[in-house]
């Protein structure tokens, strides 16, 4: 017989969001939120709750925001929710074991690769930078492991030649709503899951995205570079200077099937074609330089922050 499921609910970023409000609009009782503490943000470095600490609230759902889970109160306070289950969507904290394994039914995760390809912090990113085809979301049973947990449900989704970070977070955001609601209520019908080991063939680790990563080296070909600025903005952002020591971010460009014996970083004309590694051209569209607004090519080269004939390095 089905039954209702009481259920926690463990996610940070706006990631996250979809997945707590298809369970919220479920059948099913979401009794608890915990999500990281509130963080200064921005310029003004104001205190600000995440973007699941602010749709909890919104549905009148208790909010818990720990550091970690080293205190005893802590363990203790999740344990006396007496939950079926609790779902994790980019929480951000690692889970003991005592959390782990309290739930009648475990922990589930929603993790935004095709496991076990890119465990760990930045896969929608690490996927568009390895030139990776596809991706997808893997619903997974936790364990103490980073991201080595059973499967239990996958959804593929292709990587194109125009995907960004920011359009492939938000379809899989939204994949990963709609893949556990259909858990969870499989779940409440069934009273278990089917699950399948991870194999170790094919496991990879997408390691946090560092600042230095947003550098761009026109030494590299014109496909590494797209790659990049698609995967790197908006953050870290990929950059490069113009001349005179002014930074300038680019934003959007297009891999050109144009060839130049010049060297990498030549800008070659006015509409911002740029000579990369192995004779590979990559045509600037949107860039921002520094202290400046977004603006398209044409733009920045008639205000001279781009130039043909200077070099960008």
């Amino acid at each position: 017989m089905s039954k209702q499921l009481r259920i926690a609910f463990m996610g940070t970023p706006d990631f996250a969001v979809p997945a707590l409000k298809a369970l919220i609009s479920s059948r099913h009782k979401v009794v608890c939120v915990y999500s990281q503490p509130p963080r200064p943000k921005g310029r003004g470095q104001h205190v600000q709750e995440s973007p699941v600490h602010e749709a909890a609230k919104a549905a009148k759902i208790e909010v818990r925001t720990p550091v970690n889970f080293k205190k005893d109160e802590d363990i203790a306070a999740f344990m006396a929710l007496e939950l079926d289950v609790a779902i994790v969507a980019a929480y951000g904290l690692i889970l003991p074991k005592a959390i782990l394994d309290e739930p009648k039914h475990g922990c589930i995760n929603i993790h935004a690769s095709l496991l076990p390809r890119w465990r760990g912090a930045a896969p929608i990113q690490r996927a568009i930078l390895a030139g990776d085809t596809e991706t997808g979301i893997t619903i997974m049973q936790m364990d103490v492991g980073l991201d080595t947990g059973a499967m239990i449900k996958k959804k593929t989704v292709p990587i194109r030649p125009a995907t960004t970070s920011e359009s492939l977070h938000d379809f899989l955001s939204a994949i990963g709503g709609s893949l556990i609601g259909e858990v969870v209520e499989e779940l409440a019908t069934k009273g278990e899951l089917a699950a399948s080991p991870q194999p170790d063939e094919g496991a990879t680790y997408a390691k946090m995205l560092k600042k230095e990563e947003g550098r761009i080296d026109w030494n590299a070909e014109a496909l590494v570079i797209d790659r990049q600025i698609r995967a790197l903005n908006p953050w870290p952002g990929t950059w490069c200077e113009s001349g005179k020591g002014r930074r300038v971010k680019i934003l959007e460009a297009v891999v050109m099937p144009m060839k130049s014996d010049e060297p990498a970083g030549s800008v070659l004309d006015d509409d911002g074609l740029v000579a990369c590694g192995k004779g590979t051209t990559l045509k600037l569209e949107t860039v921002q330089p520094e202290s400046k607004k977004p603006m398209s090519i044409g733009e920045a080269i008639r205000g001279g922050y781009i130039a043909a004939g200077r070099n960008l390095t």
